[in-house]
């Protein structure tokens, strides 16, 4: 007697294939509404301060780890009461061509990848300041293509609600810039004992060159490193384009 071959039934095929199609509509609603929270956010910190960032709670947590009394050093400045020679210094240091990109500096990416391809490692991102507050504000200092992706949708959504003004005000006001110490005003208070309106033109430059690692820099504040960067950061200044503030002339 010939045996009959066994095949899966029409039907199992029919529900794998719907179970299938249901996980795969889960997947993109989650993703959705996860993009939805994030949108949220950027729309209300459109007009408000943001409190705190998801760096600043990283990095709390490290600090209680050590000691359960620590506290962040943070306090918010508007745009006009931050110098600008602050800002001019960020942005030679950061990204020169701010006011002109979308988000994006595809210029600097590309450099970035020979860079880093030359290099035979990761030493360059090439990341833009509206891509940098985007880690800040909801994402983990981690390097993953999964967070470079997430990165990127929040760095669209904040060019496209806020105006170039907003993001750099924002992101001054963010910026890790020591162990514990976030923002522009907390910076210039812990390092110079004064404002951030009130920022020398130097002060303001080596504050800028601490920016890629500013916890290393707290602790070690005279390396010929920090000292040479700054200078070259100070020189480049006055050619610094900035957003127009609405307050400032």
């Amino acid at each position: 007697m010939k045996k009959q071959a066994t095949t899966a039934p029409r039907g199992f095929w029919a529900r794998l294939f719907l179970w299938a199609k249901r996980g795969l509509c889960l997947v993109i609603g989650v993703f959705l509404l996860v993009q939805l929270w994030f949108f949220g956010w950027v729309l209300w910190w459109k007009w408000t301060p943001p409190e705190e960032t998801r760096f600043m709670r990283l990095r709390l947590a490290e600090l209680r780890e050590k000691d359960p009394d620590a506290v962040l050093r943070h306090q918010w400045v508007d745009y006009a009461r931050i110098s600008r020679h602050l800002k001019r210094a960020v942005i030679v240091a950061e990204d020169a061509r701010f006011i002109d990109h979308d988000g994006f500096d595809w210029a600097g990416i590309q450099k970035a990848i020979e860079k880093n391809q030359k290099k035979g490692r990761f030493v360059a991102g090439g990341s833009t300041l509206t891509q940098q507050l985007a880690k800040n504000l909801f994402l983990s200092p981690r390097r993953s293509l999964l967070r470079k992706g997430q990165e990127a949708l929040i760095a669209l959504m904040l060019e496209a609600l806020w105006d170039k003004e907003r993001i750099f005000e924002v992101y001054l006001n963010v910026i890790e810039w020591g162990d514990g110490v976030f923002g522009a005003e907390a910076a210039a208070r812990h390092y110079y004992q004064t404002s951030a309106a009130r920022l020398s033109s130097w002060q303001a430059a080596r504050l800028a060159a601490m920016t890629p690692n500013p916890r290393y820099y707290d602790a070690h504040r005279k390396t010929a490193y920090l000292t040479d960067r700054t200078a070259a950061i100070h020189a480049q200044m006055p050619a610094a384009r900035l957003p127009v503030a609405r307050t400032e002339d």
